[in-house]
């Protein structure tokens, strides 16, 4: 499978930056862009919260360029 270019394509997030790679979706498209946490505004959950936005924002960022390198 290696010779056929198999994974060629994968990113092993703990060689990413901070260890996130940022833009990659491994679930259905059925169900990617599903919600199933919500930090509410209190305690450690408000820095998890921010983390998330950040990772969000990486994410949308990736997906702009990845975007621009293929048009």
């Amino acid at each position: 499978m290696k010779a056929q270019g198999y994974g060629d394509s994968y990113r092993y997030a703990h060689n990413e930056p901070d260890a996130y790679a940022a833009g990659e979706v491994y679930l259905p498209e059925t169900i990617a862009d599903r919600q199933y946490y919500q930090p509410v505004p209190r305690g450690l959950e408000i820095k998890i919260a921010e983390k998330l936005r950040v990772l969000q924002e990486r994410d949308r960022s990736s997906s702009q360029q990845r975007y621009k390198d293929e048009t």
